[in-house]
């Protein structure tokens, strides 16, 4: 299990993690997303023990990571734009990670070989940005960490390459119950693999919640009437958007699916529909809650 307790961390001055409280359970795929300029990256590198923070504790299995060598050797991180080694091949750098991480699989790493299907020889910096990603995925999964930390982790990848590289961490998830943490900005990515999910917003954590609890806590209704609308819809239900298309509105409302239904119900609608809510579309209107401006989105 990883834990950050009241954690908090400024810069210069400039608070960009305040008072977080974080639970990343083992075997789990957590899924951070947030605005621009939320602290993604600081809780990040954070939970990697790159940086450390003013306050608070960051545990991994009831121990500080910061500056922990034998806790790091079990983590592997990812960062944005993924770094190798002047003039290296794939070959050298898994030469270097194996003379660092007691865990490296030289067997994995070589029947992934045929997964990456790029030469080992060649060096990193001639292969494009997406060729390279995948390089970093191969020698992270050859190390067999415990915990996967991934910033922007699909970014560059190909369709076919993405597909690839999510069924890898799956299999891991469920082989070897590796627990991954994954920060994008790219929530349909999110949504296909994550189990749990947090937003984070200026620096604080706005909720944590399992995907599947939080899709059941926000509903999208497409309704219409003969004439106008009844006026205590807003009074009855937390309406977090709605807006009329014609004689037809689309609403976003927080709450039980079957309360949302008993009151509509009520009112006779000539149309009623519940319709699929995205994890994006349940961000912009999260969001929106707390005042982040969602003008001129289309639902």
């Amino acid at each position: 299990m990883i834990q950050m307790i009241k954690i908090n961390k400024s810069f210069e001055k400039q608070e960009a993690v305040k008072d977080v409280n974080m639970t990343i359970n083992k075997g789990s795929i957590y899924g951070l997303i947030g605005s621009n300029g939320a602290g993604k990256t600081t809780i990040i590198k954070l939970l990697a023990g790159i940086y450390r923070q003013d306050s608070g504790e960051v545990k991994l299995e009831g121990s500080a990571i910061y500056e922990n060598q034998a806790l790091k050797q079990k983590l592997y991180y990812i960062s944005d734009q993924p770094y190798f080694f002047p003039q290296y091949t794939v070959r050298q750098m898994a030469n270097f990670y194996k003379s660092i991480y007691p865990t490296w699989n030289e067997e994995r790493f070589v029947k992934l070989a045929e997964v990456f299907d790029f030469s080992m020889k060649k060096k990193l910096q001639t292969f494009s940005k997406g060729i390279q990603r995948q390089a970093a995925f191969w020698l992270a999964l050859s190390t067999m960490p415990e915990v996967l930390i991934l910033d922007e982790p699909m970014d560059g990848l190909d369709p076919v390459a993405r597909k690839k590289v999510k069924n890898l961490l799956i299999q891991d998830v469920a082989d070897r119950e590796m627990t991954i943490l994954i920060s994008s900005h790219n929530l349909r990515e999110i949504e296909d693999i994550c189990d749990h999910i947090g937003i984070l917003h200026q620096g604080s954590l706005l909720l944590e919640k399992d995907l599947d609890d939080l899709k059941s806590d926000i509903h999208k209704v497409q309704v219409a009437y003969k004439g106008t609308a009844p006026g205590y819809l807003e009074q009855r239900l937390t309406m977090l958007h709605c807006e009329k298309r014609g004689s037809v509105m689309v609403c976003i409302i927080r709450g039980k699916e079957d309360e949302i239904v008993k009151v509509f119900h009520q009112t006779q609608p000539v149309i009623f529909d519940l319709l699929p809510l995205t994890l994006e579309e349940i961000f912009i209107y999260e969001m929106g809650d707390i005042g982040y401006a969602i003008k001129n989105i289309v639902v």
